[in-house]
């Protein structure tokens, strides 16, 4: 993952905001010391503006697609209220171990779940209304999980997608992948059942209203 902006400035914005618990940071450094492909864990900046969105929705039900270490999903049960859920999506049973493995060591891990096997066919079981969707799995798939979790979502209810400007790479697509994230954002900007922004926070952040 290419920085979007000045990493001294990214730095300077980590250490200006509410600090992730410490049970976070040591599932961070966890992340980078043991597992392959480390950049992919959502990280402190863009975890505590999870946080922050689920704390401003006073969100209930936490909808994510892609578990990874769980660094995210954890962030965002830390803000859920007592009796809150969140289920997170993940196919592999490595990453599902090394989560569960911190989330039991937090008063929060309870109000997580986790759902093993193929997001898409997982989707197709699962009850909603969420209040909060968070999309950060298998790029190609984003617009079918789109699709899925919007029906899935409640009205006024917020969706986010990650990596959507995927290092510059959707200004000029070459690859599968950077084609799957630039029509993800286009027809999400078509979109007239939503309102959207797309933020330049990390390696980009598509918010995504769902209309009343």
């Amino acid at each position: 993952m290419i920085p979007l902006i000045d990493t001294r400035l990214e730095e300077y914005a980590i250490a200006h905001s509410r600090a992730p618990s410490p049970l976070l940071q040591e599932l961070l450094a966890y992340t980078y010391k043991h597992c392959d492909n480390p950049q992919m864990v959502t990280g402190p900046l863009e975890a505590g503006f999870l946080r922050m969105l689920v704390r401003l929705i006073d969100a209930r039900r936490v909808l994510e697609i892609g578990l990874f270490t769980g660094y995210s999903a954890l962030a965002m049960a830390e803000a859920l209220p007592a009796g809150g859920e969140l289920i997170s999506c993940e196919v592999d049973d490595g990453h599902r171990a090394i989560a569960n493995s911190f989330f039991n060591r937090s008063p929060h891990g309870n109000k997580i779940h986790i759902v093993l096997g193929p997001a898409l066919e997982t989707l197709d079981t699962i009850i909603g209304p969420f209040d909060l969707v968070f999309i950060d799995a298998d790029k190609e798939n984003y617009l079918q999980y789109y699709e899925k979790t919007l029906s899935l979502l409640r009205p006024a209810g917020l969706l986010v997608a990650d990596n959507t400007l995927w290092s510059g790479r959707v200004l000029d697509p070459e690859k599968d992948t950077d084609h799957a994230l630039a029509e993800f954002n286009r027809r999400v900007q078509q979109d007239e059942r939503v309102e959207n922004v797309l933020l330049t926070v990390r390696d980009g952040m598509m918010l995504v209203r769902k209309n009343s």
